[in-house]
């Protein structure tokens, strides 16, 4: 008989510190997030076992599906001061799909769709280390000010047998939020962006790699341009074909991952 799954702790703004060695640290930078609400069964076989759908607790019929393009900036193994980033391959282009999900323990994360990468070694060795749905895209980033206006834009396009793979998203960027509308307790963003760790299947087994950062500094932004078949590459295309129910964008935070462990097992 299996037991009865622990209710989803509570998110949290600040992260829970890690223990035990840091496996790499990296900057996300210039990071935009679509959110689109979808029914929890909608996204639910694609979690792997022991994780379900996490929403949010003003809305229990719905959760999230992100798309998240953002620069990382010196990503390397180890934190900074003993693992210095790795000067060709630390510094690149991503978009990713993420779902939000909570496992049986109650500890709160993401599970990855696909990561779309713009360095073909970052794909292989994320692949072969921690079995990441990465993919090898061509992509672009951009910032201009139009009229006084922050604009911010972002080109993929896949390699490969996926070159019909492509997507254009062009974002003007609000005011900031202040942090205790980015982070309250019930708040939307905090929900979706204060988020301490990943659920991944790998060899056989379904692992948590915790994450710690600082609360992400947040701004409201409207989306201007989109053009998109990776959602539909996906099996989500009628998601780029309506408005999203959340749109963000953050200058970014620096990020500590610690070392995986069982999904079965809580975060310290």
């Amino acid at each position: 008989m299996s037991s009865t799954p622990t209710p989803p702790t509570e998110a949290v703004a600040d992260a829970p510190a890690l223990h035990g060695p840091v496996m790499m640290e990296q900057a996300w930078r210039d990071a935009a997030f679509l959110h689109w609400a979808v029914p929890p069964e909608r996204v639910a076989h694609l979690m792997p076992p022991g994780v379900r759908p996490d929403t949010h607790p003003s809305s229990p019929g719905a959760t999230y599906v992100a798309l998240v393009p953002f620069r990382m900036v010196g990503a390397g193994l180890g934190p900074r001061e003993v693992g210095p980033a790795v000067p060709w391959a630390g510094t690149f282009l991503e978009t990713n799909v993420r779902l939000y999900s909570v496992d049986d323990t109650g500890r709160r994360g993401i599970v990855f769709v696909t990561l779309e990468c713009s360095r073909l070694v970052v794909v292989a060795g994320a692949r072969a280390a921690f079995g990441l749905p990465y993919r090898w895209s061509s992509m672009a980033f951009g910032r201009r000010t139009d009229g006084g206006e922050q604009r911010v834009a972002y080109a993929l396009r896949g390699r490969g047998r996926r070159s019909g793979v492509h997507q254009r998203l062009e974002l003007s960027l609000g005011p900031q939020l202040s942090p205790s509308d980015a982070h309250d307790d019930d708040g939307l963003p905090r929900f979706l962006t204060a988020r301490w760790g990943l659920h991944q299947r790998h060899v056989g087994r379904t692992w948590y790699v915790p994450n710690e950062h600082g609360a992400w500094p947040l701004r409201t932004a409207s989306v201007e341009a989109f053009e998109d078949s990776l959602l539909a590459d996906l099996g989500l295309a009628d998601l780029a074909g309506r408005e999203p129910d959340s749109v963000l964008f953050s200058s970014g935070v620096v990020t500590r991952f610690g070392l995986p462990g069982s999904a079965r097992t809580p975060r310290r």
